[in-house]
């Protein structure tokens, strides 16, 4: 009998079964953050314009109840992270949590985007009362998760890559939200509703989906140490971590720089900039377009030549378009037909578009190298209790956004910001005053790019040597 040539050559059973190993892991974790990155990007570009339009809320009161949001946040990420690492099954300790906590997400992020009767102090509590349960499924899904990039390999550039498939799936799935988003949120309140009902179905899905990919992985990925720990030497731990505090520092000047810019976004494109909101929608797809290109790039550009150095290319693109956004004048009323093609003013929108790839493209870093040093940090420290040091990550993460809308919230109220009160869609145009239109440019450039320096300084004395092999699990 014949005996059958291999259908790929060169490559026996055993390579081939380690090829589709690791595919399966890269597509698997690309898909936890699926689900949190796309709610993540709505509740970034468009929760602070829905607070202010569609529900009604002053701007001072939407940014203080979006800072009261991740307090609480900020309160459970410890708490979830140390309960995390001493969960014990045969899937290890993360999976559960987020099996868990799947269909809670959905439902909570669905109910986010409902405007309930009654007047301010009757909205703000129902906003207070959801955002607490879908802040709380939030980081029982995203905080054990962002805990198995360290323990399931020890390989720092599969860890990068990891953390390259992780916001590679947070990036498609924003992007897809934002399509999403600018469909329906031209239909005003019933929009939002719809929205947040597509949302929240994905997100417990594609949860789900991460789950039983990892299941394999989870079970033999490295486990923290069952050792109790009280909070006082928890922190201890952490501050006596020097690499995991410029980390930590690092992550919090780029995510505050980053959040501020995506909160402003939309009002900027409005009302400084004078896009319709139509357009404006569409063209924060642009944004999540750029990141997701910026994000390959980058990942394949620090395995060559350092995270570090990636990181400043980055900054410098980041800046670059900071810049652009200080000084842009705004397009006149008929810059745009109803095909989206640019008139005689068409140098000032090619500017604009040109100001969103850049912006896209550079800060996609704050995605991926505070996340790629983050092991290394975890690393260092002999008991590798990676679920509490990835809790303190996310409670910086959400304190940066807590921060930057009350910083919004604030320097809008005092320039004399005027919500609109009758909006047909997620942002409706209304003449500001100039000292308004400053704040809005400030919030959208001079203050993140002084950020972002802020962040390089940090990082400067980290090693920018790429690492490979330094013995992996996968």
């Amino acid at each position: 009998m014949a005996v059958r040539r291999p259908l790929i050559k060169g490559l026996t059973i055993n390579k081939l079964n380690l090829i589709a190993s690791r595919r399966r892991l890269m597509v698997s974790y690309g898909l936890g953050d699926a689900g949190t990155g796309l709610a993540a990007s709505q509740l970034g570009f468009y929760l602070f314009a829905f607070f202010t339009c569609t529900a009604g809320l002053p701007a001072f009161i939407a940014g203080s109840l979006l800072m009261v949001i991740k307090l609480w946040d900020a309160i459970n990420d410890p708490l979830i992270g140390w309960l995390s690492d001493h969960t014990q099954t045969r899937w290890g300790p993360r999976l559960p949590w987020m099996v868990c906590a799947s269909l809670p997400l959905g439902i909570s992020l669905a109910a986010m985007w409902w405007v309930p009767p009654g007047g301010i102090t009757q909205k703000t509590t129902y906003y207070i009362f959801m955002a607490v349960l879908l802040m709380t499924a939030y980081t029982s899904v995203n905080l054990p998760y962002a805990a198995l990039s360290t323990e399931l390999t020890k390989n720092t550039s599969t860890r990068t890559r990891l953390n390259a498939a992780r916001f590679t799936g947070s990036i498609i799935a924003s992007l897809s939200g934002l399509i999403v988003a600018s469909l329906l949120t031209r239909d005003g309140a019933n929009g939002f509703i719809a929205m947040g009902r597509i949302t929240g179905t994905i997100a417990t899905i594609a949860t789900l989906a991460c789950s039983w990919g990892l299941a394999p992985f989870a079970k033999k990925a490295q486990k923290p140490t069952s050792k109790k720990e009280s909070f006082r030497k928890q922190f201890s731990r952490i501050l006596n971590n020097q690499r995991f505090k410029q980390v930590l520092s690092l992550y919090l000047a780029l995510w505050c720089g980053l959040q501020l810019m995506q909160t402003v976004a939309l009002i900027y494109l409005v009302q400084v900039m004078n896009v319709p909101t139509e357009q404006s929608t569409w063209m924060l797809v642009l944004f999540q377009v750029s990141a997701l290109l910026g994000l390959q790039f980058w990942s394949f550009f620090s395995n060559k030549k350092g995270r570090i150095r990636a990181l400043k290319w980055g900054s410098s693109l980041w800046i670059s378009g900071c810049i652009l956004a200080i000084y842009l004048q705004p397009l006149t009323p008929t810059i745009l037909d109803a095909n989206l093609t640019p008139n005689h003013n068409g140098l000032k929108f090619t500017m604009l578009i040109g100001l969103i790839l850049i912006v896209g493209f550079g800060a996609s870093t704050a995605y991926l190298i505070p996340w790629s040093l983050l092991p290394d940090a975890v690393d260092s420290d002999p008991e590798k209790p990676a679920g509490v040091y990835t809790a303190w990550m996310v409670l910086i993460q959400k304190v940066g956004i807590g921060i930057s809308v009350q910083v919004l919230g604030v320097l809008l109220t005092i320039s004399g910001y005027l919500s609109p009160t009758n909006c047909t869609g997620a942002m409706t145009f209304i003449k500001q005053p100039e000292s308004a239109l400053l704040s809005i440019r400030l919030c959208m450039g001079l203050i993140p790019s002084l950020l972002v320096l802020i962040g390089l300084l940090i990082i400067r004395s980290w090693p920018d040597t790429p690492k490979t092999n330094l013995g992996a699990n996968t």
